[in-house]
């Protein structure tokens, strides 16, 4: 009787919050001034076809590199948390496979991988960018360890992508700010022509680093998860 109480309160509650929400709503029917600014100046001042993922490495270049450290937190973590050790006698446990799964591993990962790199390196052009490239990165991994469970997966080769492109990302925000106007000015580097591939400054190079770092953070995830897993 307490528990259906205290459930009707919360929907009760809930109701009311987005009633709230719903009743003090006013349609927007122009740009606030920051995103009229970026609207109008960031073609120019940015060079990027996909101005709404330039806005997010140039702009707003310090809040990416939060967001990159906050997911490096989470892989540090999980990776803490599930660190597993194999001592002598200890056998890694085996599922079987399809052959239909092992097949499509084989003939998609690559493409999983080629997407995932198209995705990030072009994302001053198209919507996608550094972290739905290295998402993508990350999948083709799961699809491999689901073809094979007991594969091993190289750690150190991880920890090296993902420390040299945070390096190099904070590099090249550093760059900005002692050749350029400021912290990720893409300015650095020529705009280009825009909407062409070598276009809008150092924001691909930006792009691909945040790629390969994003996309090293989750593979890291997966295959501690992945080895967790099979210790149980």
């Amino acid at each position: 009787m307490v528990k259906n109480l205290y459930i009707i309160l919360v929907l009760v509650g809930l109701g009311f919050m987005f009633y709230t929400f719903a009743d003090g709503f006013e349609s927007a029917d122009k740009l606030n001034p920051v995103a009229e600014r970026y609207a109008k100046q960031g073609p120019d001042e940015v060079g990027a076809a996909n101005l709404v993922t330039a806005v997010v490495v140039t702009y707003r270049g310090l809040d990416t590199l939060g967001e990159v450290t906050i997911l490096f937190l989470s892989a540090a973590i999980v990776a803490f948390f599930l660190k597993v050790t194999y001592g002598e006698e200890e056998k890694r446990q085996t599922r079987s496979v399809s052959e239909i799964m092992q097949t499509a591993a084989r003939l998609l990962t690559p493409a999983v991988f080629l997407l995932g790199i198209y995705v990030f390196i072009n994302g001053h052009l198209t919507p996608g960018g550094g972290f739905q490239g290295g998402a993508i990165i990350a999948s083709g991994l799961v699809l491999m360890l689901l073809a094979k469970p007991n594969m091993k997966v190289s750690h150190t080769l991880i920890h090296v992508v993902e420390s040299i492109s945070g390096l190099a990302f904070v590099f090249i925000g550093v760059l900005g700010i002692l050749y350029a106007g400021g912290f990720l000015d893409n300015s650095l580097m020529g705009m280009g022509t825009l909407g062409s591939l070598l276009s809008a400054g150092v924001i691909p190079l930006i792009y691909i680093f945040v790629g390969l770092k994003v996309g090293a953070e989750l593979s890291n995830i997966v295959a501690h998860l992945q080895e967790s897993q099979n210790e149980a």
